[in-house]
């Protein structure tokens, strides 16, 4: 398998669903704005997107993919079939209790992370009924991560990379068709959660039933396999909910600073996740179980060779579209936002965030690689001793940027960009301490060139782009036809500068054996 054209793969169809992500994000600043009920929908679905990252796509899969893998690689069909079932039976059981659990205790849980919001009842309550809603999505979107991750392990990436396409779908229908037809239209966005996430399930079983893995009941308390994957994620959660940890903070901060910071926040975290979900995990979601695979065989340098070619592949691709979000915040915000009750304040909030994010975007991609180095090895425990370590210094620095230096909401964005690059120089650092990554020859040089060609492109991108004011007052077509000219021009800038200084595709071409 080449994983080149893996990761093409999969960031094609991640692609996808990220621009159908900016068409739904476009309609919902359209319609609802940036307000107080764009705020309670907003945290009504950060919650149980939230406990998706800690127990599906977070700790599960970290502890799950890597024994797959080895199940795969050294035991039968029939063995790694059981697996399968077992781990689905006791995943589906602990996923219903959660998710009633969660509907009920839906006023604590938003008094927890938005204490804010109490000071308007109206907005509270909101939020408790949005919640109630949504609040179900954990348990659909819990198991399509793990249909996901049997269905990465088999080298079936696309179908994974293309599955959050119907949740974008679901809530894009939702506001051009039915929300007139609601009372309280937002309350349309979360029945949309909730349809998003059971279209993503029933999409994925064709597919799990082609490789002859789809799940049945079956449970046993002494398997070996299931016991191990609780083992690792014992600190798999405490790792995982440390990231989440300071998410949760930052919004309890949001909601306490003014009426519309945590939409300010969600829409450039949008944007920021555009090439977080395009290279990041996609990267990572390739990484993984090809890292595991070398790790079950021993293959020190084969491991060592996968990361060294994720790192150079994700600094050419993520260090340029840090440097093209910083330039092109107001075009980028202003095209793809700036509608309707999405004001120009608004705007100029937003941008702030986005230019906050983007000093650590190289960071927070990073984190996506590194950290499989330490999970495919089946070592939970150093990456979540070095997440704790992050928590305190991003929390540290929220208190430094919005108390001392007034950064208001912009400080959160930028404390989690920063508090990205520590946790990635740590995870380096230890990977090159134990021995584990050996960095292959030419980086010191591969740096400069590549600096280069980022300024080359962050010079053409400032000039052609012009007075960023004036972004605002252009109709949307003119809007669309200028960025899309822009981000044209600075790619043709960058790779043709590459290309000047010797980079060629064939030499990050990558092939694994299936």
């Amino acid at each position: 398998m080449n994983l080149l054209n893996a990761l093409a793969k999969v960031g094609s169809m991640t692609f996808i669903s990220r621009i159908l992500g900016f068409v739904r994000d476009t309609l919902i600043a359209r319609v609802f704005g940036a307000g107080m009920i764009t705020d309670a929908f907003i945290v009504a679905f950060k919650i149980p997107n939230l406990l998706r990252r800690i127990s599906a796509e977070g700790a599960f899969s970290q502890a799950f993919v890597p024994i797959l893998a080895e199940y795969k690689s050294q035991r039968t069909f029939d063995e790694t079939h059981g697996l399968v079932n077992r781990v689905a039976t006791w995943l589906g059981i602990i996923l219903v209790g959660v998710t009633l659990l969660g509907m009920l205790a839906a006023p604590w849980i938003v008094a927890l992370i938005a204490p804010g919001f109490k000071a308007e009842p109206d907005k509270m309550q909101l939020t408790i009924e949005l919640l109630r809603i949504t609040f179900p999505y954990i348990f659909f979107i819990s198991l399509v991560s793990m249909a996901g991750g049997v269905l990465n392990t088999y080298n079936k990436f696309g179908i994974p990379a293309f599955t959050p396409v119907w949740l974008n779908v679901a809530m894009i229908a939702a506001v051009l068709f039915f929300a007139e037809h609601f009372a309280e239209p937002i309350k349309v966005l979360a029945w949309a959660v909730f349809v998003g996430g059971f279209l993503q399930l029933i999409f994925q079983i064709p597919f799990l039933k082609q490789i002859g893995l789809l799940p049945k009941f079956e449970m046993k308390r002494d398997d070996e396999g299931v016991w191990r994957i609780l083992k690792l994620m014992g600190p798999a959660v405490l790792g995982v909910s440390v990231a989440q940890i300071s998410l949760i903070i930052n919004t309890i901060f949001a909601s306490f600073l003014a009426t519309g910071s945590v939409s300010w926040l969600y829409y450039a975290d949008r944007l920021m996740e555009f090439p977080t979900g395009v290279l990041g995990v996609a990267l990572g979601t390739i990484l993984l179980p090809s890292l595991s695979k070398a790790y079950a065989g021993s293959d020190d340098s084969e491991y060592s060779q996968l990361l060294d070619w994720g790192l150079r592949l994700t600094f050419i691709l993520a260090a340029p579209a840090a440097v093209a979000l910083a330039v092109l915040a107001t075009p980028l915000v202003a095209t793809l936002f700036h509608y309707g009750k999405f004001t120009a304040i608004d705007v100029a909030m937003t941008q702030q965030a986005l230019i906050a994010y983007s000093i650590g975007l190289l960071g927070l991609i990073l984190v996506k690689i590194l950290a499989p180095g330490f999970y495919a090895r089946q070592n939970i425990k150093t990456p979540v001793k070095i997440a704790v370590f992050t928590l305190v210094a991003t929390q540290l620095m929220n208190l430094i940027f919005i108390f001392g230096l007034h950064l208001n909401h912009a400080a959160l964005a930028l404390a989690i960009g920063l508090g990205a690059c520590i946790n990635a120089t740590l995870l380096f650092y230890h990977l090159r301490k134990s021995n584990i990554y050996k960095p292959q020859i030419g980086w010191l040089i591969f740096i400069f060139k590549l600096f280069l060609a980022l300024s080359m492109m962050a010079f053409v991108l400032y000039f052609a782009m012009g007075n960023a004011k004036d972004w605002l007052d252009f109709s949307l077509i003119k809007r669309l036809i200028y960025l899309s000219a822009l981000v044209v021009l600075g790619g043709l800038s960058y790779f043709a500068a590459l290309f000047v200084l010797g980079f060629r595709p064939k030499d990050y071409m990558r092939r694994v054996k299936n």
